[in-house]
């Protein structure tokens, strides 16, 4: 049965889900700054493609309160704190904050939205629930490749690509810079990360 939005949950959800998506944003860009400073551009450009769709979900969050506008919602809500030096460390807790979303806490703001009679809210949780698992499985494969120090070398032949110019090379390990632009190794990544970025600088 539907009720008066502004004594509903769902606002309060709502202005969770942005919060929570701000913050988001936020500590993958600091991730992607502690990423650089260790020269690993290509993941520090994950990080930042990330913190992007993170802006995007906050944005689409906000627009669904816009009748509240001039109104001030209040909330609480705990929110993780993930500081670390290891890369690895900070990918495997992003992994576990985005599979949160996905599998606990969007559900959950979606069905109370779609209860309360917000059925807009509750696509918008649900749909981004699902953006929110590929965040997941994106952070935990490159969290496993750096844990199996297969990011820049394979057993067998592996491919990578220089985010800077496109060159593909192919071979068992990255070389120490780009043949073709002469960035360093840093900027290579792997071209098996493709299905887990789904975006164009990998197609």
């Amino acid at each position: 049965m539907a009720i008066d939005f502004e004594k509903s949950r769902t606002k309060e959800n709502l202005m969770r889900a942005f919060a929570g998506e701000s913050q988001a944003r936020n500590r993958y860009t600091i991730a992607a700054e502690t990423a650089r400073h260790q020269g690993m551009y290509s993941i520090s450009q994950i990080f930042l493609f990330t913190a992007d769709q993170e802006r995007a979900h906050a944005e689409r969050y906000y627009s669904l309160l816009k009748s509240l506008s001039g109104e001030t919602v209040i909330i609480s809500g705990g929110y993780p704190i993930d500081h670390s030096d290891s890369l690895a460390d900070l990918l495997r807790s992003a992994q576990h904050n985005e599979m949160e979303e996905y599998e606990d806490v969007y559900q959950e703001f979606g069905d109370v939205a779609k209860e309360e009679g917000f059925l807009e809210a509750a696509s918008a949780f649900y749909q981004i629930a699902d953006v929110e698992a590929v965040h997941g499985k994106r952070f935990g494969k490159l969290a496993e490749m750096l844990e199996n120090n297969t990011y820049y070398e394979r057993e067998g032949e592996g491919a990578w690509m220089c985010l800077n110019c496109g060159h593909i090379h192919r071979g068992k390990r990255v070389p120490e810079v780009c043949p073709t632009c002469r960035h360093e190794k840093g900027y290579f990544i792997p071209v098996e990360l493709a299905p887990y970025l789904e975006c164009e600088f990998m197609k």
